[in-house]
């Protein structure tokens, strides 16, 4: 597999980087504004990602479907969800029932007992901000849920590229075995025939014994990696997975200053931050109504008797016995400014360091864009240049040194030495393509999206 690669230094800030085709494109990074969302609008959907791989995607897919922290995270958005409408909704009315027990006497007859209704009303456009408060919280959520599926996908997806160099890995191994049971033959073969040493024979079973043991230490990492991919997807850590083969690199066009555009517009935690910035600036405005008064409205019956003094009995008034209505207003009397200063000092700092919060997230995304790009360089030059120049050379240094064993001119320690440098080549550049696929993985999820391609 062969790629094209394009590394060049930008006076502003960083690298330019071109998989599988040329052309950069680069932009200026621009601060997303903090944009108000509509929650009715909000849906629970999987991220997208970049899968070309058909086994890929049906593991990350079912990652995604059945992953318990998936399940946890969502079920807390949920919930905080139905905290706004226990937050701005109105207070519960106060029913109030009063039994007199030395009666009230009055011109029209004693009262009894009373009944009374009251009800608060707070001021206006507080209940409207308690609520938004408290959607930007469920909101954030919501981002911390994205994010959530965002680090499932890039943990399944490391754990598959993991266990394709394992399988490949395996594979290249026991290819080794192969050609070194025959080189044991041919040493055999010469032996017998008076041509060879028996040091040679030994040396070559010595070297395929070394092979068995590398390849059961890379079936104990394959096993432990295969398990790490069933536990994301919830199954049995046992489960079998079939032998994957190594996946291509993804197309892609990586501009740095696109990268952190993209950034700065998807990933998740700068949008959970953007919420919560939201919500601190709406809890500074709900504070400072929180200094109006808010108002009571209540209704009051009163259960009056009749007068059953002799006056009363002899010439009872007209109204003699007649039921009282009445209705009243009040309001509370925020004397103590202090704790509504307190209150308001304490949701200033709140927003201080949710602003600092949010430049310190995108300091953190700039910086693994960044430590990723660089990451994905230096893998693609190394890859490169095991694919144009070292592989090539070990395997023609290979079969030179087969036909000059074959016609006696070196011995068996320069054909093992070919032997190993060819492996140690394969294996290494298998290791480096893996490495290569995580890092763009983790570039992916540094950004939040699928990057261009």
């Amino acid at each position: 597999m062969k790629t094209s690669f394009e590394c060049r230094r930008r006076p502003t800030r960083g690298w330019s980087v071109a998989l599988l085709g040329a052309g950069v494109c680069l932009v200026s990074p621009a601060r997303s504004t903090l944009a108000d969302q509509d929650p009715d609008t909000v849906e629970i959907l999987a991220p997208d990602f970049y899968a070309p791989e058909t086994s890929l995607r049906a593991y990350v897919d079912k990652a995604l479907a059945v992953n318990p922290s998936l399940a946890e995270s969502e079920a807390r958005y949920r919930a905080a969800l139905e905290r706004v409408p226990q937050v701005d909704a109105l207070p519960d009315p106060t029913l109030t029932f009063t039994q007199a027990i030395r009666s009230v006497e009055t011109r029209v007859g004693p009262q009894l007992n009373s009944i009374s209704v009251a009800q608060r009303f707070p001021w206006f456009g507080k209940l409207d901000l308690r609520g938004e408060v408290v959607m930007r919280d469920a909101l954030a959520a919501h981002q911390a849920h994205r994010a959530r599926q965002r680090d499932v996908v890039v943990n399944t997806k490391r754990a598959y590229y993991e266990l394709a160099y394992a399988d490949t890995a395996i594979a290249i191994t026991t290819e080794e075995q192969s050609l070194l049971d025959h080189y044991a033959s041919l040493a055999e073969t010469r032996y017998a025939t008076g041509q060879g040493l028996l040091q040679a024979v030994i040396k070559l079973q010595a070297e395929t014994t070394r092979l068995m043991n590398r390849l059961d230490i890379l079936q104990q990492q394959r096993a432990s990696i295969e398990a790490r991919l069933n536990t994301l997807m919830d199954q049995p850590a046992d489960n079998d997975i079939p032998p994957l083969a190594a996946p291509l690199v993804p197309p892609a066009q990586l501009g740095m200053e696109e990268l952190y555009a993209l950034g700065l517009d998807h990933r998740e935690e700068l949008k959970a931050s953007q919420e919560r910035i939201l919500k601190s600036q709406k809890a500074i405005e709900l504070a400072q109504r929180d200094r109006w008064p808010d108002l009571v409205v209540g209704l009051s019956f009163v259960n009056v008797g009749r007068r059953s003094d002799p006056a009363g009995i002899t010439m009872p008034p007209p109204d003699d016995g007649k039921n009282a209505l009445s209705l009243s207003a009040g309001i509370n009397l925020p004397l103590f400014g202090g704790k509504y200063d307190a209150s308001i000092r304490e949701a200033g700092e709140t927003l201080s360091a949710e602003r600092s919060r949010y430049a310190h997230l995108v300091n953190e995304m700039e910086f693994s864009i960044r430590d990723e790009m660089i990451r994905v360089e230096t893998l693609h030059e190394q890859i490169r240049l095991f694919q144009t120049a070292l592989i090539p050379q070990t395997e023609e240094t290979l079969r030179a040194t087969e036909s000059a064993y074959e016609t006696g001119q070196l011995g068996v320690l320069d054909l093992l030495d070919s032997e190993r440098t060819l492996l140690s080549t394969r294996l290494v550049n298998a290791r480096y393509h893996a490495d290569l696929l995580i890092a763009l993985a983790n570039l992916e999820r540094a950004v939040g999206t699928q990057f261009p391609r």
